[in-house]
């Protein structure tokens, strides 16, 4: 049986600094307390262009751009859970996740990501770190994946709130591959996903099974 894995992805300019790899780090400690192996993926560090909406991927499978993506989703897709880490930009995520999620079209038209289970970090400056994560764990849910939770610290309006998030990052990282192993299950997140293969079933002639 393969080793179950699971990649996280850290997406701060602050690289080593970054107070969301922490976080991330957490989660992804969690889930090497029960036992499988993790890796860590610095977005900053990878050279993924934008979208230029040419529909390649819809038509051919494949992206005609050349970059650091292609390599990047086979590893998650390769994965059994994703671990996804962002500061909070403008209540929304910063720019290269957003990129990132760009050149998932073509996953989410074949669900990819289906089967696997996923989670989310945030932090932020003001209130609203769980906008980031609803927005991560919204994107990764539409590609087919299960979310098992989220944890966020406005580490601005509290400077004790990463310290205080930290055990509930490594307690989510515990779940992420309990639920892999299928000891928490998620069957209104599996209806869901059921009727977004029929969907694209539909509307590609295809059995929208990734």
């Amino acid at each position: 049986m393969k080793p179950k894995t699971v990649i996280g992805i850290i997406a701060s300019p602050r690289r080593k600094k970054s107070t969301t790899l922490r976080l991330v780090d957490a989660v992804l400690a969690g889930a090497r307390d029960e036992g499988v192996t993790t890796e860590l993926v610095d977005l900053y560090s990878l050279k993924i262009k934008n979208c230029t909406a040419c529909n390649s991927c819809f038509s051919t499978g494949e992206c005609i751009l050349k970059d650091d993506f292609p390599a990047l989703l086979d590893r998650l897709i390769a994965a059994d859970g994703i671990v996804l880490g962002a500061p909070n930009y403008f209540d929304s995520v910063p720019g290269p996740v957003k990129t990132l999620f760009d050149r998932m079209s073509g996953a989410l038209l074949s669900q990819k990501f289906t089967g696997k289970f996923a989670c989310s970090v945030a932090t932020a400056g003001g209130p609203d770190a769980g906008k980031v994560t609803e927005y991560m764990d919204h994107v990764i849910q539409e590609l087919g994946a299960n979310i098992t939770g989220s944890v966020g610290a406005s580490t601005g309006m509290d400077p004790g709130a990463l310290e205080a998030a930290l055990p509930e990052a490594r307690e989510l990282g515990r779940t992420l591959v309990r639920s892999i192993r299928g000891e928490i299950t998620y069957p209104d997140q599996d209806r869901m996903h059921e009727e977004t293969r029929k969907f694209f079933s539909r509307l590609t002639g295809k059995d929208g099974s990734g």
